[in-house]
């Protein structure tokens, strides 16, 4: 244990409205034999310095209290925790997500950010809308964006968080533990509270935290994109260890094919019908599934038929197109219609081809300045980088489609869209830490 058994205040003035303290503080381990006078490093040792909220601690050289980790960490664990304990037993499904946005809405306002709901609940039939804010800082800094979504993949009512002695963090096994996404919310919330309190300069930064991310994202796709300022986005919203962080994302295309036949009895007058299902199936069969060169496809679902004795007079089938190369994936889409326009025919069937792009492939520079300020933030948070692709879409496709350069970064959620999923104590705790390196860098 360490223990504070001397300060000394050398000066004490008011500037601009902000408290500038400059004093010295001597502390020592609690083993007398320890070296005299030799601080330990806070990401080895654990501890911190707190002081009464209306002080700020302005270090000359943070790399005396820090060591290698470079900045002084304010992050409060038990608040961090607190939050994520709150935030997880609020019922999120997609579309409603007002428990989470009500609360968010409180906690920024207790901060003293107002964020604004836009109207996108209404238009997309759910409860809640997308949550933005702007927070001036140091004009000499390029703003950036940090964001994450507020719902989370059922079942996710009655969800609460267990935690276990070896730190990790589950759900009952009943639901969700949702942290996909409340792990990025806390990551950021919490960064923002240390940020804020201790008065310390930081970039200016946006906030938005968008409904619907779930439904291929089509809260974000409701957004007024005019209103950001900044060219950086960082997405807390990737899979694995924090330290992660995607550059590359595929284009997402959805097809539905829905066949029409004549239903006939199927032992009295078989030869009357048309076989939506055979025509279906024979056009499945058709569609190279799984990696398919560059791409990868599915066929997901098939549905169709009332009965056993009845030739089945529709039959619908629905699949996914992914691809990092846009027009390729479109390419393949026109391929796998044709398919389908062909069996139908054969059949004599009629089939009607619907598709939709959920979002745009997208490929950030992995050494340009998204990157590199990633990179650095990582180096003030202790954490290791390791940039990736991933073949998941999120809100950063359509951040990359309106200009920004953004990464997806992971904030310490694993096995996500499952009743298994889980995260760490420590994860969070590294989440929060990189979200508050990118705001204050």
């Amino acid at each position: 244990r360490l223990h504070l058994f001397a300060a000394k205040f050398c000066m004490i003035r008011r500037r601009g409205g902000a408290l500038l303290l400059q004093g010295l503080c001597q502390m020592e381990r609690a083993n007398p034999s320890g070296p005299s006078g030799q601080l330990p490093r806070m990401g080895s040792l654990g501890f911190r310095l707190t002081f009464p909220p209306d002080m700020a601690m302005m270090l000359g050289n943070p790399s005396e209290i820090m060591g290698n980790e470079g900045v002084v960490c304010m992050i409060r664990e038990e608040r961090l925790l607190g939050a994520f304990r709150e935030l997880v037993s609020i019922d999120n499904p997609t579309l409603r997500e007002r428990g989470v946005c009500d609360l968010l809405l409180r906690r920024y306002a207790a901060l003293g950010i107002r964020l604004q709901e836009d109207g996108t609940g209404a238009a997309i039939g759910g409860n809640a809308g997308n949550l933005y804010a702007f927070v001036p800082g140091d004009e000499a800094l390029a703003p950036v964006l940090l964001s994450a979504h507020t719902d989370a993949v059922s079942p996710a009512c009655g969800k609460h968080a267990v935690f276990h002695p070896d730190g990790r963090i589950t759900s009952d096994g009943t639901t969700v533990l949702g942290a996909d996404d409340l792990a990025g919310q806390c990551a950021i919330l919490e960064a923002v509270t240390s940020v804020l309190e201790d008065g310390a300069p930081h970039r200016p930064f946006e906030l938005l935290f968008d409904a619907a991310e779930e439904s291929y994202c089509t809260g974000i796709q409701r957004f007024d994109f005019s209103r950001l300022r900044a060219k950086l986005a960082y997405v807390f919203d990737l899979s694995g260890p924090v330290g992660g962080a995607a550059y590359q994302a595929p284009s997402i295309l959805s097809f539905r094919a829905v066949f029409t036949g004549r239903a006939a009895h199927a032992a009295f007058s078989p030869e009357e019908g048309r076989h939506a299902i055979r025509a279906a199936a024979q056009a499945a069969a058709q569609i190279p599934c799984g990696r398919v060169g560059e791409l990868t496809v599915n066929v997901g679902t098939i549905a169709g038929g009332t009965a056993d004795n009845i030739v089945p007079d529709r039959c619908t089938v629905t699949g996914e197109v992914r691809g990092f190369d846009h027009p390729l994936a479109l390419q393949k889409l026109g391929e796998i219609e044709a398919v389908m326009q062909h069996a139908a025919a054969a059949e004599g069937c009629t089939v009607e081809f619907t598709s939709e792009v959920f979002c745009q492939a997208y490929r950030v520079d992995p050494a340009g300045e998204a990157a590199q300020l990633f990179f650095g933030a990582c180096a003030r948070a202790g954490l290791e980088p390791r940039m990736t692709v991933t073949y998941g879409g999120s809100d950063n496709n359509h951040f990359c489609l309106h200009g920004l350069q953004g990464l997806v970064v992971a904030p310490g959620m694993n096995s996500c869209h499952s009743c298994q999923e889980y995260t760490s104590v420590d994860e969070l705790t590294r989440a929060a830490k990189l979200a508050e390196a990118l705001i204050r860098e």
